[in-house]
């Protein structure tokens, strides 16, 4: 029987939240891609269960993870199918959403959380690396959107959650690739709750905190660092699937084109950039007075070279 929510009464209403709805989760074979995929079933949509079943870094093939979750939801009652094409294709983006037309007649929602890693100092990262990151990332979260957009428009209603990272929106060592496709991900976001506004369709951005196979792979060498992992130990993938399913549902009717972080037990909303400060020469601006002027007045605001770790820097909650 499937157990989300903190108490019986809880999971009776998460039960019905999304009931009869459709959910494409990407990357759904395991870590949070899962813990999503259940709660959806759960709360009583029909999923496509997205997996290739491939490495960390993406190498290999397996249809059994993505099967095993989709056994899962069936055992527990729910209505799921398998689908293994990698997201980083455009047609094959359009085969996941036509998985779940052709089984369940509909979509009404896309869970864009496929993920590899090619983790690699800036200076030492090579093209294929940068490549095979920015791909499944950000052309994979472009490629099953695209293909689920029409039929959003056609029915004037869907929802997209795009799993972005504070490692994008904050920083972190080692990441440049992993770090350009994840801030990618939520002006992607916001384009599409831009432009799909009319429609009545919504886009937002989970940025989630959990252990799982990915941050599995965070180096854990110096005693900060074990601390570090240590912490993330506590943060399970289920406790991103709340705001994953009511972001899904009609209560988020009013909710698009925001950023939120999970963490633990804490729920975030992340700011977006807008000017901090400005200053005016009214003969206009010459390298020099950039320099004298400019720059002497702006310094105060600058953001220091923070990464998420330094911001988020308590202990969960």
């Amino acid at each position: 029987m499937f157990q989300q929510g903190s108490n019986k009464d809880e999971q009776m209403s998460n039960r019905n939240m999304i009931e009869g709805k459709v959910a494409v989760v990407t990357g759904a074979g395991g870590g949070i891609g899962r813990d999503i995929a259940l709660a959806m079933a759960a709360a009583g949509a029909r999923v496509v269960v997205n997996d290739i079943g491939a490495s960390l870094t993406g190498e290999g093939l397996d249809a059994g993870p993505a099967q095993q979750v989709v056994d899962e939801i069936v055992a527990a009652g729910g209505q799921a199918v398998a689908n293994t094409d990698s997201v980083s294709e455009a047609a094959c983006g359009q085969r996941i959403v036509e998985t779940a037309l052709d089984t369940f007649g509909r979509v009404d929602c896309v869970v864009n959380n496929a993920g590899i890693l090619r983790d690699r100092f800036f200076h030492k990262m090579s093209g294929d690396e940068w490549d095979a990151v920015i791909r499944v990332h950000l052309y994979g979260s472009f490629y099953v959107s695209r293909a689920a957009a029409s039929h959003f428009k056609e029915q004037e209603s869907g929802c997209f959650i795009h799993m972005t990272s504070t490692s994008g929106l904050i920083g972190n060592f080692g990441q440049a690739n992993y770090s350009a496709a994840k801030l990618g991900i939520a002006a992607l976001s916001k384009s599409i709750a831009l432009d799909m506004q009319r429609f009545n369709v919504r886009s937002n951005c989970i940025a989630p905190f959990a252990w799982s196979r990915m941050t599995g792979a965070v180096p854990a060498e110096t005693p900060e660092e074990q601390q570090r992992v240590e912490r993330f130990k506590q943060m399970t993938p289920a406790k991103i699937t709340p705001l994953a399913v009511f972001l899904a549902s009609d209560a988020a009717a009013e909710v698009s084109g925001q950023i939120f972080a999970v963490r633990n037990n804490e729920i975030f909303l992340i700011s977006q950039p807008r000017p901090v400060r400005s200053v005016h020469r009214g003969e206009g601006w010459t390298p020099e007075s950039v320099a004298a002027h400019a720059m002497p007045a702006l310094k105060s605001s600058f953001h220091p070279l923070e990464r998420s770790g330094d911001v988020f820097c308590w202990d969960p909650v």
